[in-house]
């Protein structure tokens, strides 16, 4: 009796734990379509109101894991560290963190998925260099780790069927918005895909999925103690997306900004300390280096010596993409129309709505409204003045990058993003939190918080 659904859909209707094996049975009886898909639509409802405890949130990640295949990268010397974020706008971290870090001698293997809605995907950014191949197979992955360090390539294989499922089911029931749920579809992926560690970046911010620091707090320490208890070292920072990061939002506009960022440091600067800030926990967690501070100035020799942008050349010959644009100093985004969105007052900028500059990029094709869109990786924005910045009527605040559609609706939204103010405000911190596997929460560099973490 125990082992029907509709009694594990009351049981946690209720308010109450269900045991690992009564977790299994429901991950894998939907897996195999032996449950239909309105008894998980209830359970995935119920979940959403009563939550679940840490034990069984870790349960329903193993459950998820064990669904399918399971990379095994131990045959790759060295501590692997992969690095998630939960989606921003112009985040193009990974495209910079991966050379970097893996110059510094942390191999990183890592999965990769494509973007949805007003965030972007690191595997549509690859894409948009001519050539670049992200759908290795596995092997082909390790060896190419095992031979240069670093391989981005799309998720692939039978990694986490049942997250697949069950996201598609959350997206159309309005539960997505759910810690334990949200956490163990993340976790999954990660552990399934093999690393040694995980490195989180947990965004918060207009731009962000989690709106608030603390949300985004419960959500890291959440996802922090699934790595834990699944024997994954894990850490997470909750940092701002309340402006896009760096200049540039859209595919081809991103992967230039990135080889900027890894020839002149002081040219993208946000996106620069970001990925150091970040790259310092994946070296700590790599055991590359002690502490973040020691870390930090290794990853910044070799930024400086251009060890890490000769390493991005690297990957992208290595995965079958041609890096002479980098050295020729050609723009990826081209045949397209360039429209300047200008100050309609004086003022200093102090808000930018990210989430409305997304949608501007969003309209123009740059990402995808639905999984089976395709984009077009020429076309974005170019965000001209940031936060802090003081402007006078008809000064460019950023550029719309066109082929055509959906113009005028990205430059009315691109306008309508910015907030113009007689004085400034000030900043935000890049990073509010640091969650660690055992559980020290500690505010980020500059962070001030009255309220307990």
């Amino acid at each position: 009796m125990s082992m029907q659904p509709a009694f594990l859909i009351k049981k946690k209707r209720d308010g109450q734990e269900l045991t690992t094996n009564e977790i299994s049975y429901l991950i894998n009886g939907y897996t195999k379509g032996e449950i239909p898909d309105y008894q998980m639509s209830a359970w995935l409802m119920a979940v959403f109101f009563r939550g679940m405890s840490r034990r069984e949130t870790a349960d329903l990640t193993r459950a998820m894991v064990r669904s399918g295949e399971r990379c095994d990268l131990s045959d790759i010397p060295g501590i692997k560290v992969d690095k998630h974020s939960t989606g921003g706008v112009g985040d193009k971290t990974t495209l910079v963190l991966a050379p970097l870090v893996a110059a510094a001698g942390v191999p990183v293997a890592k999965m990769s998925g494509r973007g949805l809605g007003h965030t972007g995907g690191t595997i549509d950014k690859l894409e948009s260099i001519p050539g670049f191949r992200c759908a290795l197979t596995i092997e082909e992955m390790k060896r190419q780790v095992r031979t240069i360090g670093l391989a981005v390539v799309s998720q692939t294989g039978n990694l986490t069927p049942a997250d697949k499922l069950l996201y598609s089911l959350r997206d159309v029931t309005a539960t997505v918005d759910c810690v334990p749920l949200i956490a163990a579809s993340v976790m999954s992926k990660k552990i399934a895909s093999g690393a040694d560690a995980v490195l989180l970046d947990v965004k918060t911010g207009s731009g962000a999925f989690m709106k608030e620091p603390e949300d985004a707090l419960l959500l890291a320490r959440t996802m922090v103690e699934i790595g834990s208890d699944n024997g994954v070292r894990t850490t997470a920072l909750v940092t701002n997306m309340d402006e896009p990061l760096g200049h540039s939002i859209g595919n081809a506009l991103e992967v230039s900004e990135a080889v900027t960022a890894l020839r002149d440091p002081r040219a993208v600067p946000d996106l620069v300390e970001l990925c150091l800030v970040l790259g310092s926990q994946m070296l700590v967690l790599g055991e590359r280096a002690p502490d973040a501070a020691s870390a930090r100035h290794i990853l910044e020799e070799i930024l400086e010596s251009g060890l890490a942008l000769a390493k991005l050349r690297e990957w992208i010959g290595a995965q079958g993409g041609d890096p002479t644009f980098i050295d020729r100093d050609v723009p990826l985004s081209r045949s397209v129309t360039q429209v300047p969105v200008q100050a309609f007052r004086d003022g200093y900028v102090t808000r930018i709505d990210t989430e409305t500059v997304g949608r501007a990029a969003l309209v123009l094709g740059a990402g995808r409204v639905r999984k089976e869109d395709t984009v077009d990786p020429r076309v974005g924005v170019s965000i001209r003045k940031k936060q802090g910045a003081f402007v006078r009527r008809g000064d460019d605040l950023g550029v719309v990058y066109s082929a055509g559609r959906g113009t005028d609706e990205a430059v009315r939204l691109l306008a309508q993003a910015y907030q113009l103010e007689e004085r400034p405000v000030d900043p935000e911190p890049l990073v509010y939190y640091r969650v660690e596997s055992d559980g020290v929460v500690s505010s980020g560099p500059g962070h001030n918080s009255d309220r307990n973490p």
